[in-house]
């Protein structure tokens, strides 16, 4: 008789579980060098504090009542919940913080595509300090961390969260048709950017072109000397904070592993400003991704900048295991 797991969720063996304790144990350690001290939450948060987070409550997709009648739900990711630790636990404190952790989250997901409801997520959240410096930080911290699991070639793409909301709004875009175009740029739907924007009888020529350009606008510094030639206040305020985190991770010596990528949109509500996320070669999936959240903790009483990444265990291990044979086949 077969005993399936449900959908999304998966046994490991005691091989697999090896490799993945030795992966935990790499981040592990690039983190504490970096002075990020591991903190733990529950997997389960009121879903009241999920809400005040992210209106969409992150995209907690597993909620239930406990025996007093409280909504509660499996986090989704460890930011909010880490906010919320800063902010009540931590609040006689001096910042920065900065905290790292290795914890299951959940979401309902599409598993056909090859998505996980039950993951880990490994990564850091430095918390009290400012772009870019604070930026750039988090990032190196990243860099240290693909290096440590065996991904020297892993790419981390760094956009603007508030890009396309300040250019939509300069361009009178609201409501409904605002929404549209958001999410079909946090999906990478490109075909389905161009109906949206061509819903919207408001946006003319010039602001069409614009909308339909900045998504394929990828690579290093020259890429925000193209986009700011386009013209307009929100596109040159994006370029302005992009120029400043890519100069801040020159100074510190990895701006080359950094692909500036102004079509990027995170799906969580979070986020301001610098945006990222990781891509592997040997993978087509995205491995992580993050950024900053300026005003999150200020939802939970303690007004502090903030930026940090995830990392999908699983899906770094697939990478790693996938480099290790490619460089095996090159030997």
């Amino acid at each position: 008789m077969i005993h399936p797991t449900p959908p999304g969720t998966r046994d490991i063996l005691p091989e697999e579980m090896r490799e993945l304790r030795a992966l935990e144990v790499a981040l592990r350690t690039a983190f504490d060098e970096h002075g990020y001290g591991e903190v733990a939450t529950p997997t389960i948060e009121y879903a009241e504090v999920l809400r005040r987070g992210d209106e969409r409550y992150a995209n907690a997709a597993y909620r239930f009542f406990d025996e007093r009648g409280e909504l509660l739900a499996m986090r989704s990711d460890m930011t909010i919940p880490i906010a919320r630790l800063v902010a009540t636990r931590m609040h006689d404190e001096e910042p920065p913080f900065r905290l790292s952790y290795i914890a299951r989250a959940y979401r309902a997901v599409n598993p056909q595509r090859g998505q996980m409801r039950e993951f880990t997520q490994a990564g850091v959240e430095l918390i009290g300090a400012s772009a870019p410096e604070g930026t750039a930080e988090v990032i190196q911290v990243l860099s240290a961390a693909l290096d440590a699991a065996g991904l020297t070639r892993a790419v981390v793409g760094l956009g603007d969260a508030d890009l396309y909301s300040q250019l939509l709004a300069e361009l009178g875009v609201k409501d409904d048709a605002r929404d549209r175009i958001l999410d079909r740029l946090a999906t990478h739907d490109l075909v389905g950017l161009e109906l949206a924007v061509d819903e919207v009888p408001s946006i003319n020529a010039e602001a069409r072109a614009t909308l339909l350009a900045l998504p394929a606008m990828r690579g290093g510094p020259e890429v925000l000397d193209r986009a700011t030639e386009l013209g307009g206040e929100a596109v040159e305020r994006a370029s302005q904070r992009l120029r400043a985190t890519y100069d801040a991770l020159a100074a510190r010596g990895v701006a080359e592993r950094v692909r500036l990528d102004l079509g990027l949109l995170r799906d969580l509500g979070y986020y301001t400003g610098a945006i990222l996320e990781v891509y592997d070669p040997a993978l087509g999936h995205i491995l992580g991704g993050g950024g900053r959240y300026d005003r999150l903790l200020g939802r939970f009483g303690r007004d502090l900048p903030a930026v940090g990444f995830s990392l999908y265990l699983e899906r770094v291990h697939v990478a790693q295991t996938e480099e290790e044979r490619q460089s095996r086949g090159a030997d």
